[in-house]
């Protein structure tokens, strides 16, 4: 696509240019995802917001195939700016699975929303702990998905194998058909909650959430980084009458490390000052603030993002 080279350009030539000349406009695209997710209308709500609120800067949102697929654009500098999960962008980092390369230029802009590991069970499974799926059948995730990356991680902390249970290798939907069929006893899912198919399997089915304890949670995030400990409120499902204490993975806004300081200094600065018409957007936008922009920051933070959250009183982490 070279909008890249073509950006940094048009960035470069507009902060040359003298005062009162005419200014040259920046352009930038952001991946997506397909239009039924959330990332779609997320990231056409930040366009907007962008392109409103710095009239120099050209913002687009583009449709995508979410996080593994995004980041290859950005690892491949053909696009500026993309969605994608914290967990997958610390694996294209370091060129772990799916990824057969690293990509060493993803930067933070900013965290926004958690997305929960759910592990799926039905009332009086005898599954009440992690260390209960041993010996159980269990959907671990489709063949390359972040969902089976992250089920792994939290099995390794469990001193789990594969071999200890008997696996499915399943995507969301296959994975509550299957509870339905009476073919599983636990099935794990990441997303954000409310997720549509849990809802659907919840309204047919007595179901159950696995929630991890503190010492688990502690060893878990020590390990990945890009895990954060959170909850999932009773209530949101049918039958899950109490808090559900379960690892989360952020969905974040990534770019190209080569972006100029200044253009995304004042991206991340228009974000934020006007994040009120965000949460106008969709519903998810809703848990999108600057108090958790940092959190679960698994690649590096750009440097003209970091400035932003610095001149705000915030600690940016390190990343290496």
């Amino acid at each position: 696509m070279k909008k890249l080279l073509f950006a940094v350009f048009t960035a470069f030539v507009f902060f040359a240019v003298p005062v009162g000349a005419a200014s040259a406009r920046v352009f930038l695209s952001i991946a997506t995802g397909s239009t039924g997710g959330t990332y779609y209308p997320l990231g056409g709500g930040i366009a907007e917001i962008i392109s409103k609120n710095v009239p120099e800067f050209q913002v687009t949102s583009e449709t995508g195939n979410a996080s593994a697929a995004n980041l290859n654009l950005i690892g491949t500098r053909q696009i500026e700016m993309a969605f994608a999960q914290n967990d997958i962008a610390y694996w294209a980092s370091k060129g772990m699975p799916p990824f057969k390369e690293r990509y060493e230029n993803i930067r933070v802009v900013a965290s926004l929303y958690p997305e929960h590991v759910h592990g799926i069970t039905l009332k009086g499974s005898g599954v009440n702990d992690i260390t209960d799926i041993r010996g159980k059948r269990v959907s671990v995730g489709a063949p390359g998905s972040g969902v089976l990356g992250d089920v792994s991680a939290i099995l390794k902390i469990a001193e789990l194998h594969y071999g200890d249970m008997s696996p499915d290798f399943l995507d969301f939907n296959n994975t509550t058909q299957r509870f339905k069929d009476g073919q599983l006893d636990v099935g794990f899912v990441v997303a954000g909650y409310p997720t549509s198919s849990i809802i659907d399997l919840a309204a047919t089915n007595d179901i159950d959430l696995i929630s991890f304890n503190d010492d688990f949670m502690t060893k878990l995030t020590e390990e990945y980084p890009y895990f954060i400990k959170d909850v999932i409120p009773a209530g949101t499902y049918r039958g899950i009458d109490s808090d559900i204490v379960t690892p989360a993975v952020m969905a974040m806004l990534v770019c190209e490390a080569s972006l100029s300081d200044d253009v995304v200094y004042r991206f991340t600065k228009a974000l934020w000052e006007n994040i009120a018409d965000l949460h106008k957007v969709h519903p998810k936008a809703g848990l999108i603030t600057l108090v958790t922009a940092l959190d679960g920051v698994s690649v590096p933070v750009h440097p003209g993002a970091a400035r932003f959250y610095t001149e705000r009183g915030m600690t940016v982490p390190t990343v290496k």
